[in-house]
């Protein structure tokens, strides 16, 4: 789902209706685009897709069950909600064996259609929990290995021994091994934002994080530096193994 209020496009070529029910989705906290006709979905989706599409039947250039099958050519995921006063069982067959995810006739109940829009909504978010994939709990390089749960590191069969500090710094590399850090971000990443314009001496934590992790701190396998840029965490052959 889009970061802010959930966006529906709202689309039906009766202007007046359109807009009663565009105001009634944004009263309950959804953001609307409004469409009078199947093309002008078509590029409000091409443009960003929305979270769900409540798409009328009869409308002019394009109408709703074509529409829907231009769409599921490319997007097989954003609902779509008929809204139609075609009620007979053969519409809602088609509009179904087209990828429409529920359909409801005209006229509609305010606190149905709500409900309706709410439950498929929480549908795709349950689907999108459910085909993400695990974070890491740890990262391996070589011989090293951080462990992103509990903030430990082992180089080779040795645990070593870190700081709390320490131990925040290197989760904070191995959560993204191979992209360097700047300075500012590693102190707004272990200590807060507030503290980026402190004394904080990130160049002293990566020499003793050096000296306990390197297998000769002079020349560093794994705390590189990136010149001009900050500090990354890699390997000898530049790969890392998440699990």
């Amino acid at each position: 789902m889009s970061e802010g209020r959930p966006v529906v496009i709202v689309a039906d070529d009766d202007a007046t209706l359109r807009r009663t029910t565009a105001e009634l989705l944004e009263d309950a906290g959804y953001e609307t685009r409004e469409a009078a006709n199947g093309l002008e979905v078509l590029a409000l989706c091409e443009k960003a897709r929305p979270d769900l599409i409540a798409l009328d039947i009869m409308m002019p250039k394009m109408d709703g069950f074509e529409t829907l099958a231009h769409l599921r050519e490319t997007d097989r995921v954003t609902p779509v909600l008929f809204l139609s006063a075609r009620g007979d069982i053969v519409d809602k067959r088609t509009g179904f064996r087209l990828g429409a995810d529920d359909y409801l006739v005209k006229p509609f109940l305010a606190e149905e259609l709500l409900l309706r829009v709410e439950a498929m909504l929480r549908r795709v978010d349950a689907l999108g929990e459910a085909l993400a994939p695990a974070a890491p709990t740890s990262v391996t390089l070589g011989s090293l290995t951080v462990d992103l749960r509990h903030g430990e590191v082992t180089a080779g069969d040795r645990r070593v021994d870190l700081t709390p500090k320490e131990r925040r710094i290197m989760c904070v590399l191995a959560e993204s091994p191979g992209r360097a850090f700047t300075r500012d971000e590693l102190i707004g990443a272990v200590w807060g934002e507030e503290y980026v314009d402190s004394s904080i001496s990130i160049p002293v934590y990566v020499r003793n994080l050096r000296e306990k992790i390197e297998a000769d701190p002079t020349n560093p396998v794994y705390l590189q530096t990136v010149w001009g840029h900050g500090y990354r965490l890699g390997g000898e052959d530049g790969r890392s193994a998440a699990r």
